[in-house]
């Protein structure tokens, strides 16, 4: 039997365990074009798993006995277990040239699969999603680190805790609480709230207080018209209420738009896509284009929003349900944000049974319950007929991997609907909250209960 490397790797994975503790966990049985090599690698694999040692020869013959593998390929396996035997090779050319093999497998398993989708094969998985396929083959890699060792890695680890960690903060006190001071690059961040609630208010404000902190932003809009956007955007930072932009004149408005380019030094670009067509294909397409005709990278993408962008990776009209879509599109946002260093806000709707509801929970998300679980930080913007009589939402922390969330877990923010602003309200209104481990004192002598702080009945309401 020809030697090949397949054949050294099968031979050092049963008398080289440093050797299998190292590769087992990269190793693929499809990077393996003999049958019998699957075979055999599947029943060393499944071996390992039971067992955590090298098999011998012995038990390999064992197994493939006990095993359903047909007789077209038992005698061939049977004989090629026999052909296992020891050899001597260098450890680091074996190392690099397995991971060599492999990365060469990943590639070429990736082209065929390609291919397939191509030409009309593979049912669920479409064109748009050949780019992650092969960027997904093309960084296969051994992971050489061995873990985190708790006494030999402490002062390493103690650096960690004290580095600090850039941040795009808020210009809302309690969302900087909440998140320790804004939000870290390579993060997924979730609004959510009901129809008409302010989800769009919310992005568009604060990318006007991150544009006025002198960063770049990207705004990515599929739900209303870019113009409608920027609209929004002029009635925050040019402080005149939506209904007088129009009838402001033009050479006022010129002005004004003037006086505040001098007051920051970023860029904030609008691009409108149609409804369920873009993915995170068109959002990398559209940073290398800004990066290279405009000399423009964002520090935070806003993405309005999630539920009606299109994923990479699976056909809009494939079989696929709602769940497996949704957080394949979270997945890739999410993807999207580590691989550009930033972070990225987004939106979603609560579900039927939520709307109206005065206590949005995490379970009231739509569609998909995997969105919440990529998301690193996700809240509901709560909003009542009191709550518009007084000009505020509450906002309800739902997941938080920046902070407690059982800190301030609801607080209320001002909003001025005619200028598309938010602001922080009187230390009284935070007082009313409920949460007892709300950050504002723990008198229990007091009813925090909204019924009583605002007068009004409250009942039904979950609290």
């Amino acid at each position: 039997m020809t030697n090949t490397i397949e054949i050294t790797i099968l031979r050092n994975l049963i008398h080289n365990e440093d050797y299998l503790r190292k590769v087992i966990p990269f190793l693929k049985d499809e990077y393996f074009y003999d049958q019998s090599q699957k075979i055999i690698f599947n029943l060393i694999n499944e071996f390992v798993k039971k067992y955590n040692k090298t098999p011998t020869e012995e038990s390999l013959q064992i197994a493939l006995q006990d095993s359903n593998t047909s007789e077209s390929y038992f005698e061939s396996c049977k004989t090629l277990i026999k052909t296992l035997n020891n050899e001597n090779v260098d450890g680091k050319w074996l190392y690099d040239t397995s991971e060599k093999f492999c990365k060469d497998k990943a590639v070429y398993n990736a082209i065929l699969k390609c291919i397939s989708i191509i030409d009309g094969k593979d049912k669920k998985l479409s064109k748009e999603g050949i780019p992650d396929i092969l960027s997904e083959a093309l960084g296969v890699s051994f992971d050489r680190t061995v873990g985190h060792d708790y006494i030999d890695d402490a002062e390493s680890r103690y650096d960690f805790y004290n580095r600090k960690e850039d941040r795009i903060p808020f210009d809302l006190e309690y969302m900087n609480k909440i998140t320790q001071g804004g939000l870290p690059n390579k993060t997924l961040n979730i609004v959510m709230a009901g129809t008409g609630v302010g989800k769009s208010l919310f992005m568009c404000h604060i990318a006007s207080s991150i544009l006025s902190q002198g960063k770049n932003v990207l705004y990515i809009t599929m739900e209303m018209a870019e113009e409608r956007i920027a609209e929004r955007l002029d009635a925050n930072l040019l402080n005149i209420e939506l209904d007088q932009i129009k009838d402001l004149p033009k050479q006022m408005y010129n002005s004004r738009i003037s006086k505040y380019s001098e007051k920051t030094n970023g860029k904030l670009i609008v691009k409108e896509y149609p409804t369920a067509t873009a993915h995170t294909g068109h959002f990398k397409s559209l940073l290398n284009e800004l990066s290279l005709k405009r000399d423009f990278v964002p520090d935070i993408i806003f993405i309005d929003y999630l539920n009606i962008c299109a994923s990479s990776r699976f056909k809009q009209n494939a079989n696929i349900n709602s769940y497996t879509y949704i957080k394949a599109i979270a997945e890739e946002l999410r993807g999207l944000a580590v691989e550009y260093n930033l972070p990225v806000v987004s939106a979603t709707q609560v579900n039927r049974s939520a709307y109206g509801s005065s206590d949005v929970e995490l379970t009231d998300t739509s569609e998909s319950f995997g969105l919440p679980a990529t998301a690193d930080f996700m809240f509901a913007l709560v909003s009542t007929e009191e709550f518009e009589e007084m000009n505020q939402l509450m906002v309800k922390q739902l997941k938080n991997r920046y902070n407690d969330p059982t800190i301030n877990r609801r607080f209320m923010i001002g909003v001025d609907r005619a200028k598309m602003r938010l602001y922080d309200v009187d230390q009284s209104a935070q007082s009313n909250m409920i949460d007892s481990n709300n950050g504002m004192g723990d008198n229990k002598d007091v009813d925090y209960s909204l019924d009583k702080v605002f007068n009004k009945d409250f009942s039904g309401i979950k609290v």
